[in-house]
């Protein structure tokens, strides 16, 4: 059996590594790792580009799992898309963003 690196832990704490010492965390559970990790995979299957250096055999799930790993998407909680959505649309940025649940 093979070991999953990164580890849900550590996926869990690089999805929240921006939130401050007494705010509620993005990401509370492995679930939503799964939901987030999976939404993006789909976005990657459906033309979205890999925000990592892609290898020839790497899947969309493990270039999703490695974007989130690296900081390059993240989740967004449900109220703050609602507010995104509620703002002017700004230009396009290179982080993507996944809506969570």
């Amino acid at each position: 059996m093979a070991m999953l690196y990164p580890t849900y832990t550590d996926l869990i704490k690089a999805v929240n590594k921006d939130v401050e010492e007494g705010e509620e965390p993005v990401v509370k559970s492995r679930y939503s790792i799964v939901v987030g990790t999976a939404k993006r995979a789909r976005q990657i299957i459906d033309g979205a580009p890999v925000l990592v250096k892609e290898t020839e055999d790497m899947k969309p799930l493990s270039a999703a799992v490695e974007e989130f790993y690296e900081g390059k998407v993240s989740i967004v909680p449900p109220e703050e898309q609602e507010e995104k959505n509620d703002l002017p649309q700004a230009e396009a940025s290179q982080e993507e963003q996944v809506q969570d649940l």
